[in-house]
């Protein structure tokens, strides 16, 4: 297999010690495994490059997600993820092989699992937007879930329930602090908003910025009049146009989710040595959520 172009390993499980058995006669390894089906138990997960807590954070996955598990040792999962294919190194203590069947999304930004279905109850966990769960039965104004506690009813909706405005729900993340590799509503990336946002409006999108510019919605010429909903790309970094003039993006320059003016935004990248590279449309917005908010 020399002189083969590998995979790309954020996407395809393999190591040089063992690789995922349906990569067999695509990559050389002495060990492959067909791998175990697992489910996220913990409200998130962060997904490492190194099975090590210092290590570089690649994503985060969200409580009901399931993923393969391909290898398990000294307290850490060598997994890959069922949502984008994503591969990496989490904590084993938060997976569970019961592998529950999901009802509900949370549509809110945040929201609160509470021991009893009452809101002034000291809160058992705190969820984000996406996370996945098994809403067991109404009680009042909240959800009893299947494996304990209750959240508000209203902060859920049935799987397969969009929103109906990607933009929307990014800007709900507005003044969000910027981490690298984060995915949930306490902190996240440039590509993990947009990841998010395209997820709530029912799309599937891959995590990394790279991999939204080569996959997401149609190219559109860098000079041509850009819309609202319209991801801009440079080197490593991605944002969403709100409106003709401004622009969406969580980013390390203000070290949070911030809006400001497209023009700015792109002399100051241009200034820090990079150009636009790229701009995709999503055929995300129905016509009354686009009509009058270009």
């Amino acid at each position: 297999m020399s002189g083969k172009i590998l995979p790309d390993p954020r996407r395809h499980a393999y190591r040089k010690d063992l690789a995922a058995d349906a990569l067999r006669g695509i990559v050389a390894a002495p060990r492959y495994v067909t791998g175990e089906l697992r489910q996220v138990a913990a409200p998130s997960l962060p997904l490492r490059r190194e099975p090590r807590f210092d290590a570089t954070l690649d994503t985060e996955a969200l409580l009901g997600e399931t993923l393969t598990l391909f290898e398990e040792r000294e307290g850490w999962a060598w997994v890959q993820l069922a949502r984008d294919g994503y591969v990496g190194y989490m904590p084993s203590e938060g997976l569970t092989p019961r592998i529950a069947d999901v009802t509900h999304r949370i549509v809110a930004l945040r929201t609160y699992v509470y021991p009893e279905p009452d809101g002034k109850t000291p809160p058992l966990a705190l969820l984000s937007l996406n996370a996945r769960i098994t809403a067991a039965r109404p009680e009042g104004k909240f959800f009893e879930l299947a494996g304990g506690g209750f959240v508000f009813a209203r902060h859920a909706a049935p799987i397969g329930e969009a929103d109906p405005d990607f933009v929307v729900v990014a800007e709900a993340f507005l003044g969000t602090p910027y981490l690298w590799g984060g995915r949930t509503s306490v902190g996240l990336d440039c590509s993990g908003l947009v990841q998010l946002a395209v997820e709530a409006a029912g799309q599937a999108a891959p995590r990394d910025a790279d991999m939204q510019e080569a996959e997401l919605g149609e190219v559109v010429e860098t000079d041509a009049e850009l819309r609202r909903g319209d991801l801009v790309f440079w080197e490593g970094h991605v944002g969403i146009m709100t409106s003709r003039e401004q622009f969406l993006h969580a980013n390390a320059f203000h070290m949070a989710v911030e809006r400001e003016p497209f023009a700015e935004a792109k002399r100051r990248i241009r200034e820090a040595g990079f150009e636009v590279m790229c701009v995709r449309r999503l055929p995300l917005l129905s016509s009354a959520a686009a009509k009058g908010k270009a």
